[in-house]
């Protein structure tokens, strides 16, 4: 019996059933469950069948034609045919690794050269590749090393979707790798450069764990979140994360250190001050720039961009942060909030948007008098989804008390709520396409409820103004408060 599924450049191919159903099997039961999408298999120099899954959509998810794109471009990379480079990373806490684009160029189709001069080096940025290079992040968890569960990835992409978000969440796709190949192209060029780097001890931890699990899977636990069924391939996920990183402006100060104390550094943000001010949206923001300015290392970080249309942005984005911080437990957000710049302007009637490259006003557009504002990367996403991480967002209080929210954000999350809790269409999809344990998918049902209680509460008691739309703001300067039952 056979099965047609698609290949890496979308052509139909014919594969033998015993052996897709194995690979399916394998990435369900690596999962601890059913990663329900589309598969593109490709297939290692030892003959390992390797998996792409695109996972299918959540119901009602707003997708952008470029997120389709971007899915089947992660899904139509081959790691074996010689145009792409596999380097390991080893500058932050936790190593990955970095897919660069050989296409063309003096590597062009010559991978194996690649690696061996360019790998060499901790550095991201390297000779001969095209862009930026693609991320491929695999979980890791010890006592010694960063927190990394490659699934929250999944988690954080298609719910953000669901929830229609305005912070920008990057496209991710699952991927298994033949562990083998992994440890000879990548892991052991890791573990001997983060070795040599100063500061990199708990990398360097982790490509220490990885080199071990690699040689012998039993070494990692628990096995079933880093090697397949067959124990012959490690999985994580791609993602392609873009954007420079905020400083105290939105990451807040983070004076008090990590874990509950830079949680609450956050919160005295510009936007989070303005979001808990009880007055109206015009004078919350006052408020917020004013009391965050009261701070020398704020007042200096938001000299140049904390202006009202930038603040019901940040507004905005906070109130998704959050809240999907909140559902799925994240453990390390603070400080690793990104952005990327924008050009914005009214054209005929419509709010129009372009990439802002430069402090420059581009010509064709000068006449309209654009903003130049800076839009939210929500780009490291890996350290929620497991019970054992801590939930920041829920024990620093971060959803108690707001002031001020938008009206869709606000139903999209009691809609979820109430589906999560009946069992219905959003819960089968958590269910069914990530692969997260029963303890897993509770918590994610028990949080969202939390999280919909909280602010149900502040909607009735007729605190909460549902005046957060950003586009509204950039287009009439204006601050409408939309009606909205209580119960979604």
């Amino acid at each position: 019996m056979q099965w047609h599924v698609r290949d890496a450049v979308g052509r139909d191919r014919t594969w033998p059933l015993s052996a897709l159903l194995c690979g399916l099997l394998a990435s369900a039961s690596a999962l601890a469950g059913n990663v329900a999408g589309t598969l593109i298999p490709h297939v290692s120099p030892t003959g390992v069948t390797e998996r792409c899954v695109i996972l299918n959509p959540i119901p009602d998810g707003r997708y952008s034609d470029q997120d389709r794109s971007q899915e089947q471009a992660f899904c139509a990379i081959d790691f074996y045919r010689g145009d792409r480079g596999l380097c390991p990373k080893v500058f932050s806490t936790s190593p990955g690794t970095l897919i660069y684009d050989l296409s063309r160029g003096e590597f062009a189709g010559n991978a194996k050269a690649f690696e061996a001069q360019q790998c060499a080096t901790s550095s991201p940025v390297k000779r001969g590749a095209l862009g930026e290079p693609v991320s491929y992040k695999m979980t890791m968890n010890s006592t010694d090393t960063s927190a990394t569960f490659s699934s929250a990835s999944l988690l954080y992409y298609h719910f953000s979707r669901y929830l229609d978000a305005h912070v920008h969440v990057p496209v991710s796709v699952y991927r298994s790798m033949d562990k083998k190949a992994h440890l000879d192209r990548v892991t052991r060029r890791g573990l001997d450069l983060s070795g040599r780097r100063k500061g990199a001890d708990m990398n360097h931890a982790g490509w220490r764990l990885l080199e071990a699990s690699e040689r012998d899977p039993a070494a990692y636990h628990p096995t079933d979140e880093l090697f397949t069924a067959d124990r012959e391939q490690v999985y994580g996920v791609l993602l392609h994360p873009h954007g420079d990183r905020y400083g105290a402006e939105l990451n807040g100060t983070r004076k008090s250190g990590w874990g509950a104390g830079q949680n609450r550094d956050f919160q005295k943000t510009a936007a989070f001050v303005a979001l808990r001010s009880p007055a109206p949206l015009r004078e919350a923001i006052e408020h917020g720039i004013q009391t965050a300015a009261e701070d020398p290392e704020m007042r200096q970080a938001m000299r140049h961009g904390a202006t009202p249309e930038q603040m019901v942005f940040w507004m905005q984005e906070l109130t998704e942060i959050t809240l999907l911080d909140y559902i799925f437990s994240q453990q390390d957000r603070i400080g690793n909030i990104d952005y990327l710049s924008y050009w914005y302007w009214v054209q005929d009637g419509e709010l129009k948007q372009a990439p802002a490259s430069s402090t420059q006003v581009p010509e064709d557009i000068a006449r309209y008098h654009p903003l130049r504002l800076k839009r939210t990367q929500l780009n490291d996403n890996d350290a929620g989804g497991r019970v054992a991480y801590a939930n920041y967002s829920k024990t620093t209080g971060m959803l108690e008390n707001l002031h001020h929210y938008n009206a869709g954000t606000y139903r999209r999350l009691m809609r979820l709520a109430r589906d999560l809790s009946d069992q219905g269409e959003l819960y089968r999809y958590l269910v069914d396409s990530f692969g997260l344990t029963t303890r897993q998918i509770n918590q994610v049902v028990n949080n969202t409820q939390q999280a919909a209680d909280i602010l149900k509460k502040q909607c009735n008691s007729g605190a909460l103004r549902f005046d957060l739309d950003p586009t509204v703001y950039l287009m009439t300067g204006g601050a409408p408060e939309t009606r909205v039952e209580c119960g979604g």
